[in-house]
């Protein structure tokens, strides 16, 4: 095992995860309503804002069978991922063009920047076998997501702290430094994923496929998958709940700090809030690993999803900086236990021969799902012109999850598998 290589890796996951931090979760979704949207009323930019996150998600969703097509059968991986994280990293430096009003090319630069960065991470899975053997594949994938969640949260911290006090870093105000936490988000990017780009060599296949064959081939393989998991009954049912309240989860954390920025609570609190969800997740993971050994897992999924409801509840009737810091301390409490806790379901109720091709398809018909939530979201803050009933409405994602999940027979769905 090329340790140099591995480091990388590693790093590489250090280096991206400062795009979800401060591009989709925290900075951009509050100057997209400040600035880009500001000749909207909030509750537009916000509908907006949602039709973003959708639009992106489905072109990620129509492209990955051909993304992972390519990355199956071809020895381009390295070449693609530089492509696609260099096309995330020119469109978050990018921003820095953004004017008041110009939520068209805000929206267009954050698809590009998404599709940059969801793309590249098709191919950053796939290079993960290719460098380390499989008795220690978990522990070097779990450390990638360790160093994801400190570099992210880290610059995160920077860019609030370049926010609130400009002046220590030589900047004339809050809007100025805004716009340097873009650029600060690509040149991140940019040179902790050297060490992957310089130690990670590309490995010549010769397929002589086209491009149309690679597409074929990706379709053809998620046809098969469907056909495949419709022999698995629990795992399917498994699955529909999981598509209903994981798109509830991922519009949360997408739609947050610009629902927030629309009741008006300040920047500096929601970012500071934002922050405090990344650190506070990282324990309670750990703490959720453990009540879902006390307690069974269906039960401790359970539990987390209950906790989502009752945080959409309350998101509803939000009013001031406190309560947004409450529930963002809540959603941390929930947010990293309930992702792992239905990973490991998802993973007893697969076939153990195939465990690749079906958490492939769980990654796929995810981002399909992911496009309703936001979708949702944007129409009915469109139609009530009001943004609190689209936060409620996430509670009809959460409700049709929790009903489909009590369907599920663990034992039945587990014995299915191994069968």
């Amino acid at each position: 095992m090329d340790r140099k290589a591995v480091r990388g890796w590693v790093m590489y996951d250090w280096a991206n995860s400062a795009f979800v931090t401060t591009m989709i979760a925290a900075v951009m979704p509050i100057f997209y309503s400040d600035v880009a949207g500001k000749t909207l009323d909030k509750t537009t930019a916000t509908s907006y804002w949602s039709f973003t996150q959708s639009i992106a998600m489905f072109l990620v969703a129509v492209m990955a069978p051909f993304l992972g097509a390519i990355a199956d059968m071809s020895g381009a991986k390295i070449r693609f991922l530089r492509f696609f994280a260099y096309l995330g990293m020119l469109a978050s430096i990018l921003m820095v063009f953004v004017g008041e009003g110009d939520y068209i090319l805000a929206s267009v630069l954050m698809i590009v920047g998404m599709v940059g960065f969801t793309g590249g991470n098709v191919f950053y899975d796939a290079i993960l076998p290719d460098l380390v053997p499989q008795e220690k594949r978990d522990f070097i994938s779990a450390k990638g997501y360790a160093f994801g969640y400190l570099g992210g949260g880290i610059l995160l911290a920077l860019n609030l702290a370049m926010i609130m006090q400009p002046q220590w870093f030589f900047l004339p105000d809050g809007k100025t430094a805004t716009y340097v936490t873009f650029a600060s988000v690509g040149i991140w990017w940019f040179v902790f994923s050297t060490p992957l780009f310089r130690n990670v060599k590309a490995r010549p296949v010769t397929t002589g496929l086209t491009a149309s064959d690679y597409t074929k081939t990706g379709f053809r393989r998620i046809r098969n998958t469907i056909k495949e998991a419709l022999k698995y009954p629990e795992l399917m049912k498994f699955l529909i709940a999981f598509w209903f309240f994981n798109d509830a989860i991922n519009t949360i954390i997408v739609m947050a700090a610009i629902y927030g920025r629309e009741i008006g609570i300040e920047t500096t609190d929601l970012i500071a809030a934002l922050l405090i969800t990344q650190f506070v997740g990282i324990p309670f993971t750990l703490l959720f690993g453990k009540i879902a050994e006390r307690l069974g897992s269906k039960s401790s999924l359970y539990i987390s999803l209950l906790i989502y409801v009752t945080i959409t509840v309350l998101g509803f009737f939000m009013q001031n900086s406190l309560h947004f810091y409450l529930l963002a301390v809540m959603v941390g409490l929930v947010q990293g236990g309930s992702q792992a806790v239905a990973r490991s379901i998802y993973s007893s109720l697969v076939p153990p021969s195939r465990t690749a091709e079906f958490f492939g398809f769980l990654s796929l018909s995810s981002k399909f799902a992911s496009v309703l939530g936001p979708l949702v979201f944007g129409l009915v803050g469109i139609f009530t012109e009001s943004s609190r009933w689209s936060i409620l409405s996430l509670i009809l994602f959460f409700a049709i999850g929790i009903a489909m999940l009590t369907q599920v027979d663990l034992v039945k769905g587990r014995q299915e598998a191994l069968r």
